[in-house]
């Protein structure tokens, strides 16, 4: 089969990630084999490139979201069949330790993530590909595989963090950091499907129109020294119940003195640094509720699938790649050329 392999680490992509031919993956009892139709890219892909910061095994297939048909099954998989059109859940995890037991599968001490941390030559860019039952969700016919992809990871994500972290509210006002980001664009549909009141920032006028298109009430530019000050003139002064934050050290100081009190900060991220300082007085005068989330359970991403195949939450998609040229897709997320995720299509070399 064809498959998108590295063999060592580099700064540049299209140094290092070629097409190669590599065995057909050997099944283990509890997994199935997915012909894979649709594969998204996330910025772990450019992490286990880069080699930063973890190293990940060499050779190297990445691609932690892949929607397909499977084709093959293990003898112990009981709940799917062959045929059956389904999308990969990549949190991995022990299933049999207090954490995962308890519903906390995030938050496993083993917990690795499917296509980033897994292999030699484990993940979705590849023109077939093998999970665990228990790694696998279903997809209706009415959600394509590349929506499937689309959504997979950044869905469950960004429903786990509002939903279950935030335990989000009709009515509430909810500021969504980085909004046209894979999970701020998720982000924004979920409060919208929660009737909240929606303030998203963005770092130009395409972005932030593009917020508003999808369901954002307000937007602002994140990239403005003033960002925070015209959040709290939206708001009238009263401040947010809610935010959404995977910025990290250019923005949290503010984020946290926009919360009302009792509000809540639930962060998955930190993509300009992560030494970030805080007025501790907001903490405790307040008190403000800082939340940490990662990924999120299988029934997360059940959860979004759902909605997605009721029209409720849109997958935004920026480019389908052949996989022939899909190593263009990690040049573009390197560079953030894209509003919506890069989508690439393993059988269409």
């Amino acid at each position: 089969m064809k498959a998108a392999v590295f063999h060592e680490y580099n700064k540049d992509p299209t140094k290092v990630v070629k097409i190669e031919d590599v065995d057909m993956p050997k099944l283990k009892p509890d997994e199935v084999m997915i012909k894979v139709d649709s594969a998204a890219y996330n910025y772990n892909d450019l992490w286990a490139i880069w080699g930063e910061p973890v190293k990940t095994p060499l050779p190297h297939i990445s691609g932690s979201d892949a929607a397909g048909t499977i084709v093959e099954m293990g003898n112990d998989v009981t709940k799917l069949k062959v045929g059956d059109r389904v999308v990969s859940h990549s949190n991995m995890s022990c299933r049999v330790c207090n954490m995962c037991t308890s519903g906390k599968e995030y938050d496993c001490s083993d917990r690795t993530i499917w296509g980033f941390q897994t292999g030699p030559l484990w993940g979705g860019f590849a023109q077939y590909t093998h999970l665990p039952e228990v790694n696998i969700a279903k997809i209706p016919d009415n959600v394509s595989f590349d929506d499937a992809a689309a959504i997979s990871m950044v869905g469950m994500t960004a429903w786990h963090m509002l939903v279950d972290r935030a335990k989000i509210k009709p009515g509430q006002t909810v500021l969504i950091m980085g909004g046209t980001s894979g999970v701020g664009m998720v982000g924004i549909q979920i409060a919208k499907l929660y009737n909240c009141t929606i303030i998203a920032t963005a770092g130009n006028k395409e972005k932030m129109d593009k917020c508003l298109e999808i369901g954002a009430d307000h937007v602002v530019n994140h990239r403005e020294d003033d960002w925070h000050k015209k959040v709290r003139e939206i708001t009238k002064k009263q401040g947010v119940d809610v935010i959404f934050e995977h910025i990290g050290k250019a923005a949290f100081p503010q984020e946290v003195g926009l919360l009302k009190t009792g509000g809540t900060l639930v962060a998955t991220g930190a993509t300009t640094g992560y030494d970030s300082t805080i007025d501790l007085r907001y903490l405790f005068f307040k008190g403000t509720n800082l939340l940490g989330s990662t990924q999120g359970t299988k029934a997360n991403l059940e959860d979004i699938i759902y909605w997605t195949s009721k029209g409720k939450i849109k997958p935004v998609i920026h480019t389908i790649l052949p996989f022939s040229n899909m190593v263009q897709g990690h040049t573009m997320m390197a560079q953030a050329e894209q509003i919506g995720k890069i989508i690439t299509t393993p059988q269409k070399v």
